[in-house]
């Protein structure tokens, strides 16, 4: 990596903007990738970072890792000195901070009481969670290969022979238990370290599969899956995050369970843990019903959602109207229509990105229909010998199937007609109704809410955000991994989804801290470049027949060490190992 600068006048002043870009390789070209943006690293923005990582970490300084180096003098024999033993370090020390400044550490130990274990749960559980973070596996690969090639053994002092698969596994039952327990710690905390107001609960759905034919679980059904995989097994991951994307908690549900069906459910569940307050609830229009609107208003609940395409058409005569839109940025504006009982506000949006890209995929998929029924029409015309109606029929079926989009805009007939050696006659048309209905719809979606004294701006901007839970689901899943679940049981599959939320959370710690201290919001990005910090042990043979081991930690590039003071870390220099040396 190395620093790029570019200078913008402003006001008759000159800034320099800086930014971290590194090399990487395309095939037989090579392209420079931006990692993170560092503004103009003045005084005031390392103050700020620092300032920040006091916050996050209770202290200025870090967890005492060092050795404290002794007066005594020795000779060493220069052409004997080695290093041994290279480790990733700087992004487990990361993890193993972000894990313990959410308290979780005592949390953990608090619910979980020593026993007779060898290590405490509360341990083997931040190894699990940090391991998530840092590098997503299996627990087998952890024991077997991770923890070896990492310096967490030095970070939570926990010797490398004593991680293996049974112990996690069992870390992983034992942590299962204290779920909601978490869920409740982490709100507040997260509340208090980022002042986060919990008025606004973003709620979505998704799935995610198994392999195999996980028959121990009673939980995995096969369903709608988010992911493509309809020949596998799967659960449904119920999550609510806050307005900025903070995991408030989430539920696990069938893998058959529809978005519908688990509204009641989760509202009962998070009002309960947390309270009802004076919270709204924004759901996109997979989870809206009769029945679900109707329970949150007795509840007294507010809330605003999406509406299913359907009900458009309740708002035609105030689409042509051109009156009362209101522009609110550049391709969108809005509109507010008032519901028939005078409780509920409706929001009709139109937006010229989303009527495009609607009308392009509505012209294709005609398209596709019509060449389809040409070709249909044609063999029909040509065949020489009797067809039977039924499978012309399924055939017509499954082409509407797959272009669903554009279905309704075709009158379909399929008639006898005995002059023709195939018996059949295929005449279609297009159904003008529709398809001015259509066009006139093109990029309007209609938004529904109880709350009645919020400006029609409002109301869209704070529907907008449920793309945090989106965003939330695409970390689950490609960051951190929670697909495939390779665990058959149904507890050590709640227990891996577990993980990976409270991984999820040190992941939203790590990118508020970068974007407050000016390094963007690419959390991998962080992890993989203090990932290259390594510790390593210097072994010094003294003349005495004796040898000195220092477990030293490799001291940063510049474009590290600019990444650490912004984020106002201190690496320490030495680490204390795990054992003696012993003499030759």
């Amino acid at each position: 990596m190395y620093l790029r600068h570019s200078t913008v006048r402003k006001n008759g002043k000159i800034h320099t903007y800086w930014r971290l870009v590194r090399s990487v390789r395309h095939g037989a070209k090579v392209k420079q990738q931006t990692v993170a943006w560092l503004g103009e690293l003045d005084a005031a923005g390392r103050v700020q970072a620092r300032e920040l990582a006091h916050q996050i970490v209770g202290r200025y300084g870090q967890p005492d890792l060092g050795e404290e180096a002794g007066p005594a003098v020795v000779q060493v024999d220069l052409k004997k000195v080695r290093v041994e033993n290279g480790r990733q370090f700087g992004d487990v020390w990361l993890g193993w901070m972000l894990w313990q400044s959410l308290g979780l550490k005592e949390q953990l130990e608090a619910l979980i009481p020593e026993g007779r274990e060898e290590i405490s749960w509360a341990l083997m559980a931040g190894i699990l969670v940090v391991a998530r973070l840092c590098d997503p596996s299996s627990e087998l690969h952890i024991a077997e290969d991770w923890y070896r090639r990492t310096a967490m053994d030095d970070v939570v002092g926990v010797a490398s022979e004593k991680v293996n698969d049974d112990r996690l596994y069992r870390a992983l039952d034992r942590l299962l238990e204290h779920k909601e327990r978490l869920e409740v710690h982490l709100k507040e905390k997260l509340g208090t370290l980022f002042q986060l107001k919990y008025d606004l609960m973003l709620y979505d759905v998704t799935s995610t599969y198994f392999e195999g034919e996980a028959n121990g679980n009673p939980m995995a059904k096969r369903g709608h899956s988010r992911d493509g995989r309809t020949d596998c097994k799967q659960v449904c991951i119920a999550l609510v995050v806050s307005r900025d994307g903070m995991p408030v908690g989430y539920e696990l549900f069938p893998g058959n369970k529809t978005d519908v069906t688990t509204v009641k459910g989760i509202v009962e569940t998070m009002e309960r843990r947390y309270g009802q307050a004076d919270r709204i609830w924004v759901m996109d229009r997979g989870m809206v019903s009769h029945a679900n609107l109707e329970f949150l208003q007795q509840r007294g609940s507010r809330y605003l959602v999406g509406t299913p395409k359907s009900d458009l058409k309740k708002f035609q005569k105030q689409i042509v109207e051109k009156a009362d839109w209101k522009t609110i940025r550049d391709g969108l504006e809005v509109k507010r229509c008032d519901g028939p009982t005078g409780a509920e506000t409706f929001i009709l949006c139109r937006s010229d990105a989303r009527q495009t890209k609607e009308r392009a995929m509505h012209e294709r998929f005609a398209a596709r229909i019509e060449e389809a029924l040409k070709s249909l029409a044609g063999r029909l015309e040509r065949s020489t010998k009797p067809i039977e109606a039924g499978p012309v029929e399924r055939q017509i079926g499954r082409l509407l199937g797959k272009n669903s989009r554009a279905a309704a805009g075709f009158t379909i007939r399929l008639e006898r007609a005995n002059a023709r050696p195939s018996g059949l006659l295929l005449k279609w048309s297009r159904d003008e109704v529709w398809t001015t209905w259509a066009e006139m719809s093109e990029g309007c979606y209609l938004l529904r809410s109880n709350v009645r004294d919020w400006t029609p701006e409002e109301l869209w901007r704070t529907y907008v955000q449920l793309t945090q839970a989106e965003a939330a689901f695409r970390i689950h899943k490609t960051d951190l991994s929670v697909r495939p679940i390779w665990h058959q049981k149904e507890d050590r599959v709640k227990a891996h989804i577990l993980v990976c939320f409270l991984a999820y959370v040190l992941w939203k710690v790590l990118e508020q801290w970068q974007a407050r201290a000016g390094l963007g919001n690419s959390p991998r990005t962080i992890l993989e470049e203090l990932g290259r910090i390594q510790c390593a042990d210097v072994v010094l043979p003294t003349t005495s027949r004796r040898e000195i081991r220092l477990r030293c930690v490799i001291r940063p590039d510049r474009a590290q060490s600019l990444l650490l003071q912004r984020l106002g870390l201190i690496l320490p220099e030495r680490l204390k190992p795990l054992f003696d040396t012993p003499k030759m």
